[in-house]
C-alpha cells in the first residue's frame, strides 16, 4: 500500500486540492486606504490635543512626600514650582521643575514625576542640620553636611551643636591666611562627624585656632579635639573614652588620648 504525503492526506481528508480556492483574502482599496489612515491621524491628532493642548488633564493637586521638619510646606513647594502647576499635566518639563524645587533652601534633593490624571509628584530630601553657627548678630544659621547654610533662626535647632568662634589674637591677625569661613567650615566637619548620641550631648563646637577646636558637652564635659583632620577616628576614640568618668576629654591625638577629671 503507498504512503501518501501530508498535501496528499489533506486532499484526501476533503481539504484544498490544487483547483480549490483558499480562503478570501481581505483587500483594500486605495481609497479605503486613504480613508482609515485619515481616520487614524484624527484619531491620535485628537488624543495628542487632549492630552497636550485641552485643559482636560491640567494639572490641578501637587502632592509632596518628605515633608519632615515641619519647616517646610505643601504649598511653598508649589508655589516654588510656579507655572509648573499649571496647564496641561503632559507639559510639564520635569527636570526644570526639579531644578526649581532644589533651589529651595531647605531642600537637599527633589525628584517630580505625573501622577494621571492630574497630579505632579514631588519626593524630595530636606536638608539637616549638623550644626548652628552663631552670628555676631546672635542669630543661629543651620548647616547641613555638605556645609550648606539653609535658614537663619533666632534660636538653634535642638540636639544641635552651635558652632562659636573664640578666637585667639594670633588667630585674628591670620585671617587672611586661614579666613574665617574656613574655620566655620572645620568646625562643621567636626560637628558633622560626630555619633549621634554625643552630637546630642555637644552644646558648642568653639573654634579657637585652626588646630585648636574644643566641643562643651551639655554636662560641662569638655573636648579637646585639635584640628578637623581625621575627625572620623577621633570620633571613635571619644566614644570609647566616654565609657570613663572624667570631666576633660583629649583626642587631639587619637593614638594616644587622654582622659582627666
Amino acid at each position: 500500500m503507498a504512503e501518501t504525503g501530508p498535501a496528499e492526506g489533506w486532499e484526501a481528508a476533503g481539504g484544498w486540492g490544487d483547483d480549490e480556492p483558499g480562503p478570501p483574502r481581505l483587500r483594500l482599496s486605495r481609497r479605503g486606504v486613504v480613508v482609515l489612515s485619515a481616520l487614524g491621524a484624527l484619531l491620535l491628532g485628537g488624543l495628542g490635543w487632549l492630552v497636550f493642548f485641552s485643559s482636560a488633564l491640567d494639572v490641578r493637586a501637587v502632592d509632596v512626600q518628605g515633608l519632615e521638619s515641619g519647616q517646610l510646606t505643601n504649598d511653598q513647594v508649589a508655589a516654588a514650582l510656579g507655572d509648573a502647576t499649571r496647564g496641561p499635566l503632559a507639559r510639564v518639563d520635569l527636570a526644570a521643575a526639579e531644578r526649581r524645587v532644589e533651589a529651595v533652601p531647605r531642600v537637599a534633593k527633589a525628584e517630580i514625576w505625573r501622577g494621571w490624571p492630574h497630579t505632579l509628584r514631588v519626593k524630595l530630601v530636606e536638608r539637616k542640620a549638623v550644626a548652628a553657627v552663631k552670628a555676631e548678630d546672635g542669630k543661629f544659621t543651620q548647616v547641613d553636611a555638605e556645609g550648606v547654610s539653609f535658614a537663619t533662626e533666632s534660636a538653634p535647632p535642638a540636639g544641635v551643636p552651635v558652632v562659636e568662634l573664640a578666637l585667639s589674637q594670633q588667630t585674628n591677625q591670620s585671617l587672611g591666611v586661614i579666613p574665617r569661613p574656613t574655620l566655620v567650615r572645620a568646625a562643621v566637619t567636626v560637628a558633622a562627624g560626630l555619633p549621634e548620641a554625643v552630637a546630642k550631648r555637644a552644646g558648642a563646637v568653639r573654634v579657637y585656632s585652626y588646630d585648636d577646636i574644643e566641643l562643651q558637652l551639655s554636662d560641662g564635659v569638655l573636648v579637646r579635639w585639635g584640628s578637623a583632620e581625621r575627625t572620623d577616628r577621633k570620633a571613635k576614640v571619644l566614644t570609647a573614652l566616654l565609657g570613663q568618668k572624667a570631666t576633660n576629654y583629649d583626642v587631639s591625638a587619637p593614638e594616644a588620648p587622654a582622659v582627666s577629671s
